[in-house]
């Protein structure tokens, strides 16, 4: 890998606030669960419940970002800023129309959901009255998602950090204010969230607003509709991927779901480096195919390939080398770090190559390959999904649940990058 590319600082100024953005999600999350833990066990049941429901559901419908990030930088590549505008617009009111059905199905179906969640007594009414309320911010977050992919795609991921960051701030005031000032409890959580959520939809209203608004056009909306539902069914098949993982491990026993539990979670923690890349990727890549450039398209790619490999390399080399101590910070339990250690060096080594695959990844979608992904998605949860069952059956332990997930990546790695090796993904011109 050469020492510099003319494409490493737009990579990095991309990159950046992007981690930022992505970081303050999971901030967020940590934040929030402080200050609901200290209200008790009970309380925090409940709202382990209910975020995860409410994640859940906002994930599958991450397209709202990623499909407006396409599309829009290729319009802005191709020197359409008024009809990127107009997207984006689309954009807002397909977001506004998913949040109010999500609204509604939150509320009549909580009690229901979170039963199926395993939410009983106190829990459960904990957790029903955290999820609606918090549903009440459902159009706010789809229209917050939407707005961040106009912005990313014209190259502006500075103006969604600032929001984000206000937007976290605000909440975590609120959520002291009302849980330990007013005495409201988880429902104090709850309300705290939902007008942070109000003050970030606002903020993005009003820039979306100043680029440029348009009323619904139901023909300019299907574009982003179909784009928007193969990411979901993407995404749809890795998460219920890791569900199934998650599910068999529970079933294996306490240890193995501690420990697999310590090692997916800073599995994602890493990943959000590596995703900010992908979010360059997508940006620069959208934009340069709509430009008619696909050999700056491609070699702008492989230089993001690059880095993000070696970044996953520098991870996995760190991890390799904390292994004897890091699973040791999160828990006292022999068995647990036990457990841990046993499949260490599988997440260390595959490091490198999630950082191949994140990359791709975005740059796919950049592309608007987004069919392609999906089956991909697809084929890998097939492979994923056997060998998790068959490490049930067979009494693989912890050890059987990461290789599928090795396996996962593996798929992943050599579809899309046949895929890049090949032109098919690299269709240049604007969207109609």
């Amino acid at each position: 890998m050469k020492l510099r590319s003319k494409y490493d600082r737009e990579i990095l100024l991309l990159g950046l606030p992007a981690l930022g953005a992505l970081a303050s999600e999971p901030l967020y999350v940590l934040v929030d669960t402080a200050i609901v833990g200290h209200l008790g066990t009970t309380q925090l049941a409940s709202l382990a419940i209910a975020a995860t429901v409410l994640s859940t559901a906002f994930t599958i419908f991450n397209f709202l970002t990623y499909g407006t990030t396409a599309q829009v930088a290729r319009l802005h590549g191709a020197g359409r800023n008024a009809a990127a505008a107009g997207l984006g617009s689309q954009a807002l009111w397909l977001a506004l129309a998913i949040g109010l059905v999500l609204f509604a199905v939150l509320e009549l179906t909580a009690p229901a959901v979170v039963s199926l969640m395993g939410g009983e007594g106190e829990v459960k009414d904990g957790a029903v009255t955290y999820l609606r309320i918090a549903a009440l911010g459902a159009p706010l977050f789809m229209l917050a998602s939407a707005a961040q992919g106009f912005l990313r795609g014209m190259g502006d991921l500075k103006t969604p950090l600032y929001i984000l960051v206000a937007a976290h701030a605000t909440n975590v005031v609120l959520e002291l204010l009302f849980v330990y000032g007013f005495g409201w409890g988880l429902a104090g959580s709850a309300w705290g969230t939902v007008i942070a959520q109000f003050g970030m939809a606002a903020g993005f209203f009003v820039v979306q607003y100043r680029a440029g608004l348009e009323r619904p056009h139901p023909d300019k909306m299907r574009p982003l509709m179909r784009i928007g539902s193969e990411i979901a069914v993407r995404t749809t098949a890795l998460t219920g991927s890791f569900l199934v993982g998650s599910a068999v491990l529970a079933r294996i026993g306490a240890a193995s779901l501690g420990a697999h539990q310590i090692a997916f979670q800073l599995w994602v923690f890493l990943a959000l480096v590596l995703d900010a890349v992908a979010i360059a990727g997508q940006v620069m890549v959208g934009r340069m195919l709509g430009a008619s450039d696909p050999d700056g398209a491609r070699a702008a790619a492989t230089r993001m390939i690059g880095w993000s490999v070696l970044i996953g390399g520098c991870f996995g080399l760190i991890l390799l080398g904390l292994g004897g101590t890091v699973p040791g910070l999160f828990t006292d339990d022999p068995a647990v770090i036990d457990q841990a250690e046993q499949i260490w060096w599988i997440f260390a080594l595959t490091m490198p190559f999630n950082g191949a695959v994140f990359a791709l990844d975005g740059i796919l979608i950049g592309a608007g390959d987004t069919r392609f992904l999906m089956w991909g998605m697809l084929a890998a949860a097939a492979v994923y999904i056997p060998i998790v069952l068959l490490t049930l059956h067979n009494d693989w332990g912890i050890v059987g649940v990461w290789w599928g997930l090795a396996a996962l990546i593996a798929v992943r790695l050599v579809t899309c990058g046949g895929r890049f090796l090949g032109s098919h993904w690299a269709l240049t011109g604007a969207p109609a």
